[in-house]
């Protein structure tokens, strides 16, 4: 296929923010895919190969920018002053490339085929010369395009492709372009199950192609392959969820750590974060425990891991362990600094079979005979099976005081649907607290966002120094547009407005702020974080409003900060 007309769909695609036509655009394009194209399907979605895969692009924006500048024959201050203006690189490049009149005798029509060669070296490439050889792949293909072109290869190399496109536009599309009428809503529903089970949408496409909903039904889990995790509804209270599910019902810890979803296949064993990512290099000890302490010689397993203190045996919140994941190097020192526990709390596959329209009742009850439980290596999660509102919130008063998040409340006939957030799996975690702070810093946005800050650096104030002290970044609960409702009732572009004269540094797309702009931010917890001068960290935080009428010597003080980390540590209260 050649590039260009997948750049017009593009185009087409993002000028519309119409669901219905959005799938009118793509169904009619999907049929004119063949299926030696079917990789395209990857690039409908940014990416180059299918979700499981781990290989991504992973080009910088400083590393587009000098990719942008070579191609055009222009100085790098330029393009960086177009960004800044503008605030979306592809149509910087598109600008500069129209700008270049040259660019229209290119030697070379762009496929897409081409395109995916050249994006897929990228993360291969390793060692000395790696950037310059990145620069000359990427200008190889920007000094082919046309404007248009290389506004959609800029967007595909950064990950942001700006179309506003999803996958269950793609499924429902496929469903309209492959499918009679009368078939449209079950088909849709089987491709997106094809989808969830294989995370490879251009094999999902190749099957839906021919029409044949049974073929769709063949796509099975593979271990040793990621899938995305079920997710959970929020509510309220314990009886909201008794009032959604039925009594009874499961009742289970939501522990405080991260999401890991276990394969194991013979001898071979896989761990997988919620996004996909392999970290089994990572935990070692997760591995020895599964060999030892888990029946079966092939499985599927959902779980959290949590971190815990070795010497007091207290779990650790998140932010804890989190240096973990992404550790590659000293693997067997940071393994004894910060020890996980595993907590198995689903099967998804067992000996052969899917284990996915298993009730959860069976299930849960299948953990408890395959895991043998090992405190502090790894157990079946904490979990009570009532219909009483007493026992389920004392279950959930022992969660908090075991410093867990709080419960997962589960009905015990739900089948296991990955990637979903669904209604048959609730979770319940303290109401939000709220804090007067500073903005120090923010970040200009990309997208619908450009030419706005769209990320800001709330700080509180240390009493002894004077100085300010980061605690977090925040962008939500502040409105796209002025017409637009929100928490904070202000929207991107005012608050720009309000943040421009107080500049005082710049680099790049992050701007240094002089503290004056005080905000009321609400968050769910204070954890304790490296990444901030704080030494804190406020976890989910959302803009709730401006508040003009504090001073900054009002703003919540480093150590209202540490008095609140403290009491919320002692608070179980339910709420």
């Amino acid at each position: 296929m050649l590039y260009k007309n997948l750049a017009k769909f593009y185009e087409e695609v993002s000028s519309t923010t119409k669901r219905l036509e959005k799938i009118k655009i793509l169904s009619k394009f999907l049929k004119e895919i063949s299926e030696l194209d079917k990789e395209v399907l990857y690039l409908l979605l940014g990416d180059i190969y299918p979700e499981y895969d781990e290989r991504r692009i992973g080009i910088s924006s400083q590393l587009a920018i000098k990719s942008i500048e070579l191609s055009v024959g222009i100085e790098k201050e330029q393009v960086v002053k177009e960004w800044k203006s503008i605030g979306d690189l592809g149509k910087v490049a598109e600008k500069l490339k129209e700008n270049k009149r040259q660019s229209t005798l290119q030697s070379h029509t762009l496929t897409t085929e081409k395109v995916l060669n050249n994006l897929r070296k990228l993360p291969e490439l390793e060692g000395k010369g790696t950037i310059g050889k990145k620069i000359s792949l990427i200008t190889e293909l920007l000094t082919s395009a046309s404007p248009l072109e290389a506004k959609y290869l800029i967007r595909t190399l950064i990950g942001d492709l700006i179309i506003g496109l999803k996958e269950s536009t793609i499924r429902e599309s496929m469903a309209v372009a492959f499918f009679p009428e009368e078939k449209k809503k079950e088909s849709a529903e089987k491709i997106q199950q094809a989808i969830d089970k294989s995370n490879d949408i251009s094999l999902v496409f190749e099957i839906a192609k021919k029409g044949k909903i049974n073929a769709l039904e063949k796509i099975s889990l593979e271990v040793g392959k990621p899938i995305k995790a079920m997710l959970a509804q929020k509510i309220k209270t314990i009886s909201e969820g008794f009032k959604a599910l039925g009594v009874p019902c499961a009742v289970e810890y939501k522990y405080d750590g991260f999401r890991l979803i276990i394969h194991k296949k013979g001898k071979e064993i896989k761990l997988f974060t919620r996004r996909l990512e392999n970290v089994t290099n990572q935990f070692p000890e997760v591995v020895d425990y599964l060999k030892r302490y888990v029946k079966g010689d092939s499985f599927i397993l959902d779980s959290e891991a949590v971190g815990y203190n070795k010497k007091t045996g207290e779990y650790q919140p998140f932010q804890a362990i989190s240096q973990r994941i992404r550790r590659k190097y000293n693997i067997e020192k940071i393994q004894k600094e910060m020890p996980v526990e595993i907590n198995v709390f689903d099967v998804l596959y067992f000996n052969g079979k899917s284990m996915l329209d298993e009730p959860f009742k069976k299930r849960t009850e299948m953990i408890r005979k395959i895991v043998k439980n090992q405190k502090y290596k790894i157990v079946s999660s904490k979990q009570i099976i009532t219909g009483d509102e007493k026992n389920a919130e004392d279950f959930y008063k022992k969660a908090l005081k075991d410093n867990q998040e709080g419960v997962m409340m589960k009905s015990l006939d739900a089948k296991y649907k990955p990637g979903s957030r669904v209604g048959f799996m609730l979770k319940i975690k303290p109401e939000e607290r709220d804090m007067d702070l500073v903005i120090t810093g923010a970040e200009y946005g990309t997208g619908k966002r450009s030419g706005w800050m769209s990320s800001f650096i709330i700080s509180c104030r240390d009493s002894k120094t004077k100085k300010y002290l980061e605690i977090g970044k925040v962008g939500t609960g502040i409105k796209e547009k002025a017409t637009e409702k929100s928490d904070s009732n202000i929207s991107f572009n005012e608050l720009t407005k309000k943040l421009m004269p107080l500049i005082v540094k710049e680099k790049g797309k992050t701007v240094e702020i002089k503290p004056k702009i005080v905000v009321s931010v609400t968050y769910q917890e204070i954890q304790k974080s490296p990444n901030y001068n704080s030494g804190f960290a406020l976890r989910f935080p959302r803009f709730t409003a401006l508040r003009n009428d504090k001073s900054l010597s009002e703003i919540s003080s480093l150590k209202e900060v540490e008095e609140d980390y403290e009491n919320q540590k002692r608070n179980y209260k339910y709420g």
